[in-house]
């Protein structure tokens, strides 16, 4: 006699939660919430079939009511990015393909230098930092799976998987209030490379930059993983500014 088998889903594998998921500012806990979730999914943190925190850890970290979180993850489910399942391995589950949620507009031209700069200061400084520091042995097979992860992505999984390498980069540095900063201006970062089409060609190019990045950091050599990174960024600059300026 056969059985059907319930799979437990998978689970958010790292602690890049925290970069997400710390407190909302009281005056406006509700927004700030709904926008801490969709940086979840958009950065990839919890990606497509992955469930989101238990409402109680979510209310927690984001300093706010279980009512507020419940009211955020109904929104996002009424939008498509969510998906909420009952049973032994229920949640609240990111979609794979949300059907009602709609791309913003990318920044205008006037502020794609204002994001590019910002994005300079903050990845190449944190490219630097990271080499800096003595790494421990999780530290570096934590960065050396992300490498390995955006190498090997198909297309409609490279913009997230490039993102959580650039974060984990960031997580590294071992400077705590630079990795919202850097989620925050890499959600921007997103809208922009959202907007331009993937080119084969340019994610050879971009993946062998990782390879780069991520060596200089694990052989602690602060300035040419300062000069790999930025040699990294002016690239997608180009592309940019090309498509959209």
């Amino acid at each position: 006699m056969s059985t059907n088998k319930i799979e437990s889903p998978p689970a958010v594998a790292d602690g890049q939660l925290d970069v997400v998921l710390r407190p909302v500012r009281s005056g406006i806990a509700f927004e700030d919430t709904v926008e801490r979730l969709l940086q979840l999914v958009h950065l990839g943190i919890v990606a497509p079939g992955q469930s989101l925190p238990a409402e109680r850890d979510l209310a927690l970290r984001l300093t706010v009511s279980r009512d507020t979180v419940r009211d955020a993850i109904r929104v996002l489910t009424d939008a498509g990015y969510l998906t909420s399942r009952r049973g032994r391995y229920g949640g609240t589950f990111v979609t794979e393909a949300p059907a009602g949620a709609q791309k913003h507009a990318p920044p205008v031209a006037g502020e794609i230098d204002d994001v590019l700069g910002l994005r300079d200061i903050l990845e190449v400084g944190a490219a630097h930092a990271a080499a800096s520091r003595p790494l421990s042995a999780a530290d570096r097979d934590q960065l050396t799976t992300r490498l390995g992860e955006s190498s090997a992505a198909p297309h409609d999984q490279y913009r997230r998987l490039d993102s959580r390498l650039h974060l984990t980069i960031g997580e590294l540095a071992g400077i705590p209030s630079l990795v919202p900063l850097l989620a925050d201006n890499r959600m921007l970062v997103n809208l922009l490379l959202d907007a331009i089409p993937l080119l084969d060609r340019n994610l050879v190019h971009s993946n062998s930059q990782h390879e780069a990045i991520v060596l200089a950091i694990l052989q602690g050599d602060a300035n040419a993983a300062a000069d790999a990174m930025r040699e990294h960024l002016e690239g997608t600059a180009a592309l940019l500014h090309g498509f959209l300026a």
